[in-house]
Parts: C-alpha cells; sequence; structure tokens
C-alpha cells in the first residue's frame, strides 16, 4: 500500500476511499483475507480516478526519441526498454519500436524472434507500401500502457528494398508511419540497427529526440566522434532531401560505465570537458545485474528478486532510475504545457 500511495500520489486512506465508494475497483484479496498487492493496470486506474497519471497536454506533441549510434555494443538496446518500462510504470503511454533486425529489445519482451514472428509482423511490410498505417504491428505487453512493435532478421530485406530505388519519400517512410500512430501515445522510443543504413536515415529523420550512448572506451568513444561528424554531415543530407530536422534535445549518455576503472574515469571526464551540456549528468554504470537479466530475457525491473545480492540489486535500480529520471524530465521540459 505505502508503494502504491507513492506511485498514485495519494495517502492510503484515500485509496480505501475510492475503493469503498466505487470509484476504483476492490482490491483483490487471498486465501488469508489479505489484499494481494496492486497491478500496474490498476495503479494506472487509481492515478485516472485521482487525476494523477501524467502524460503530454493538449497541443503539445507526442517526444519520439531514438537511442542512436552506428556502432554495436554501446547499451543501445538495454537504455531502450529500461528507458520504456521506467516510463510505463511511471504512467505515460508509451510505444517502443524495434527497427533492429537483429531484435534484441524484441527478444527482452519475451519472443523468439524469428520462431514467434514473421515478416508481417514487423515494419517490413509498411516499408513495402502493403499497409496505410502502423496500427496493424503494435502489440500489447504485459506493462500496462507499453506498446511493441517488434522485429525480427526479416526486417533486413527492407535495407536492400528502399535501397532499390531511392527518393525523396524513402527516407520520409518511418516519420509518416509514425505519425499515423503517434496520437495514441506520449512518447514514442525507437531503437535503431548500429549501422548508418537506410533504416537508421528513417530513425534520424522520424525522430524529434536523440540520445547517443557512448561507453568510456577509447575505441568507443572514437567511434562516437565518427558518429557525431557523420550525424552533422547525414543530417545535412537529409534536410536538402526531405526538410528540416528540429530535435527537441540531443544529449549522449556514458553507458557500461565502471568507475572502478582509472582509464574509464578518465574519459568520462574529458567527454565532460568536450561535450558539457550536451551530456547527460547521470551515467549507465556497468552491473551484474543488468548483465544477468539481460541473460533471462528481461529487465532489471522484471527481476523478482536480486540476482546477486540485494546491495547491487538496489544500487543498480537507483542508478536505472536516475538515468531514466533525467531523461523523463528532458521530455516533460518539452512539452509547452509542461515547460515552467
Amino acid at each position: 500500500m505505502k508503494e502504491a500511495a507513492e506511485m498514485v500520489g495519494r495517502s492510503h486512506q484515500a485509496i480505501r476511499d475510492a475503493e469503498s465508494d466505487g470509484r476504483a475497483p476492490p482490491p483483490e484479496l487471498g486465501e488469508n483475507g489479505r489484499r494481494l498487492g496492486f497491478t500496474l493496470k490498476q495503479i494506472n486506474t487509481l492515478r485516472d480516478v485521482f487525476g494523477t497519471r501524467p502524460s503530454r497536454g493538449e497541443g503539445d506533441e507526442p517526444v519520439i526519441l531514438a537511442v542512436q549510434n552506428f556502432k554495436g555494443g554501446v547499451a543501445k538496446s538495454t537504455l531502450s526498454t529500461h528507458l520504456a518500462e521506467y516510463l510505463a510504470r511511471a504512467g505515460y503511454r508509451v510505444l517502443l519500436v524495434d527497427c533492429d533486425s537483429q531484435a534484441s529489445t524484441t527478444g527482452t519482451f519475451g519472443y523468439l524472434p524469428d520462431q514467434d514472428l514473421t515478416e508481417e509482423n514487423t515494419l517490413l511490410p509498411y516499408f513495402r507500401d502493403e499497409e496505410e498505417s502502423l496500427h496493424y504491428a503494435i502489440r500489447e505487453t504485459y506493462w500496462d500502457g507499453l506498446y511493441l512493435i517488434p522485429a525480427n532478421l526479416h526486417l533486413y530485406q527492407a535495407e536492400y528494398e528502399m535501397a532499390h530505388e531511392v527518393t525523396a519519400e524513402t527516407f520520409s517512410m518511418l516519420r509518416d508511419g509514425i505519425k499515423t500512430v503517434a496520437d495514441d501515445f506520449d512518447i514514442v522510443l525507437l531503437d535503431p540497427p548500429p549501422a548508418l543504413g537506410m533504416i537508421s536515415l528513417n530513425v534520424i529523420y522520424a525522430a524529434n529526440a536523440l540520445l547517443i550512448p557512448m561507453p568510456p572506451a577509447m575505441y568507443d568513444f572514437s567511434s562516437t566522434i565518427s558518429f557525431l561528424t557523420m550525424l552533422h554531415e547525414t543530417m545535412g543530407v537529409l534536410e536538402q532531401a526531405v526538410g528540416a530536422i528540429d530535435y527537441k534535445f540531443l544529449k549522449l549518455v556514458i553507458s557500461r560505465f565502471d568507475e572502478n576503472k582509472s582509464a574509464q574515469t578518465a574519459l568520462v571526464d574529458l567527454a565532460e570537458s568536450e561535450f558539457g551540456n550536451a551530456m547527460l549528468s547521470a551515467k549507465l554504470r556497468e552491473s551484474a545485474e543488468i548483465v544477468t537479466a539481460g541473460n533471462l530475457q528481461r529487465t532489471v525491473y522484471e527481476l523478482e528478486k536480486a540476482t546477486t545480492s540485494s546491495q547491487v540489486h538496489k544500487r543498480c535500480l537507483n542508478i536505472l532510475d536516475s538515468v531514466n529520471r533525467e531523461i523523463e524530465q528532458l521530455i516533460r521540459r518539452s512539452w509547452p504545457s509542461h515547460a515552467k
């Protein structure tokens, strides 16, 4: 009840009163007559009853946030999935779009992508002009308010097919598709491939905000510098072809950070001195909990108990929350109704 009251933003008694007078569903009770607890769906129902569920205001456009880097192994999917679940837990309506044929994000939500899904379940039919909107591909997840457009290996065919005959419209296909469903959501998260291809170019143009995860290793630091150079040049070409690109915010995120390694700490200091306010203050630190959860095709938010120690688990959750909370604040500040 204490945790529920904190999530809903009302007192224990206010929740009990809402259940008693019929404004909220009665609690589920176990055989011993004690409350079983609250599901996220029940929490969101209570938020709706009390008017405490966060959302973009009328006239605010959805934030379409890409987690992008042209290099693999930077914790792109880790950041995407944990951020999506954090925002859904907070009560936002979230759509997570897996644009990567490797489908790591899709696998995190319990699918074996190349066994459980066909190409018709991915973005591919829309890219082929076989569908007029993206509604066909949206799936509910086991997180209330969080929806998924999955991917699998077949999605890679879009790279060849879009490159076969390139026009200005080729680069705006995903943007046009997102527009067909974006009104149903507060936030759309895009998880693109770790390479500069046709799908990544579509993601760059479809997004109106950008996160760039960067591990504090020299190769990753150098490749991120190259990525930023390529991004600048690519955006220039795209703007000539399809129009202006205007991001609400663009932030670099230190990922896979081990603060006990002096070389990594030195690179973080260098990045902060060079990029300044373009860096997210919170850092996604390396944790055995994240690794173990990934091996189980889960996130740390889904673990029923610590896989290492309770202290390590709690610390990992605090780190994830600090990163995601800072991103949430950037999102909220981008909405005129929340800017003050």
